[in-house]
């Protein structure tokens, strides 16, 4: 497949006294692209972030990285030391709401939904670590069709806010899902995985479960030690497959 050479930009998604920055990219060449939401990680919308919303753009989508945290740190972002992970933990699970979280990545969606090179159903997401239990959250809003999360931690025991776990949502999943885990991830034993698993397959969401060997927490992100180039390389592909789900003849 050639690569869509892309334009990228920060852009200010405003609703009700709320400002939301979010990092942009898409293909030059006119035509019409199916949207995609990237979710962060507890770091912020950082260097690894925006390079996976760039790589998504150049397969030929229009991608949207919205700041999760902008609403308690505007332009936070940070990096993998073990101070980093504690604040950007703080910040995840004790000062965001499911609810809030929701509305901005629909804030979001409703953006590209404004773009002209943007097609105007079908829209899928990705996340990662804390972006990635927020995708699991994200696939319950109608306009989300495909879902990748990745390491989402936390599924089947809480939720962002506090309330019943995301997992006990996902009778709401509107589209696919594809759920990508390291076997050696110590946040996120394997029974919560199966636990995950179980519920989709309860609900009869179309769905995939990827558990990758020797990989751990963090095995996609190349900026940070726990990379796995084999698991990414392989979860790369599985993405690749979901969202071209979305494409229809342009």
């Amino acid at each position: 497949m050639t690569e869509q050479v892309i334009s990228t930009t920060t852009v200010k998604l405003l609703q009700d006294n709320i400002q939301v920055s979010a990092y942009l990219a898409q293909p030059e060449e006119s035509g019409s692209y199916p949207g995609i939401v990237v979710l962060q990680e507890i770091f912020g919308v950082n260097v690894h972030i925006r390079e996976v919303t760039e790589r998504i753009a150049k397969l030929g989508y229009v991608a949207i990285a919205p700041a999760l945290f902008e609403r308690i740190a505007p332009g936070f972002e940070t990096g993998y030391t073990s101070e980093d992970i504690q604040i950007g933990k703080k910040y995840a699970w004790e000062q965001t709401q499911a609810s809030e979280l929701l509305s901005d990545i629909q804030l979001a969606i409703d953006y590209l939904k404004s773009l002209p090179k943007v097609k105007k159903d079908g829209f899928g997401c990705i996340g990662f670590c804390f972006g990635g239990h927020v995708a699991y959250l994200a696939a319950t809003l109608p306009d989300i069709k495909a879902t990748a999360s990745f390491y989402g931690a936390g599924i089947t025991t809480r939720t962002p806010g506090g309330g019943a776990p995301t997992l006990t949502r996902t009778r709401e999943i509107a589209g696919t899902i594809y759920a990508l885990f390291g076997k050696e991830d110590a946040s996120i034993p394997a029974e919560q995985v199966d636990e995950i698993e179980a519920e989709l397959e309860k609900y009869k969401i179309p769905h995939r479960v990827f558990r990758y060997d020797g990989a751990d927490h963090g095995f996609f992100c190349d900026h940070r030690g726990s990379y796995n180039p084999k698991a990414a390389a392989d979860a790369w592909e599985e993405v690749q497959e979901l969202f071209s789900q979305l494409v229809i003849s342009r």
